[in-house]
């Protein structure tokens, strides 16, 4: 078993336990340049998103080296899908980390989140 299943398989049950409760969840992916951010609702419909493709993301990064695989990065991410659930009206979610490890990027992205007002 290679990483990439090894990541896979840890997030099928986490995605597992998410659908069973029946709650929003904030799935989070990343990739050496990129970060993204998903809320989906229970049956599948992404209720908000945010990435660092974005154009106002992309100008508030436009000074730093590394534009979107950085920490800075990943946290503006997570306070900007912060800000679009509570628009829409989500105020508690379950955090999907994909498999990926709680920490450096991952983590901003969701100690972000829950600063800008999200529970989880």
């Amino acid at each position: 078993m290679d990483k990439k299943q090894s990541r896979l398989r840890r997030g099928r049950q986490t995605r597992a336990k998410i659908a069973e409760l029946k709650v929003n969840r904030l799935a989070v992916h990343r990739t050496n340049l990129h970060i993204y951010a998903s809320i989906i609702s229970p049956d599948a419909k992404v209720l908000a998103s945010a990435s660092t493709l974005e154009a106002e993301v992309r100008l508030a990064l436009a000074g730093q080296s590394g534009l979107g695989g950085n920490v800075a990065a990943a946290a503006l991410v997570g306070k900007r899908v912060a800000e679009k659930a509570l628009k829409a009206g989500i105020v508690e979610v379950a955090f999907d980390r994909s498999g990926f490890r709680y920490h450096g990027r991952v983590k901003a992205v969701a100690e972000a989140a829950r600063e800008a007002g999200l529970k989880f």
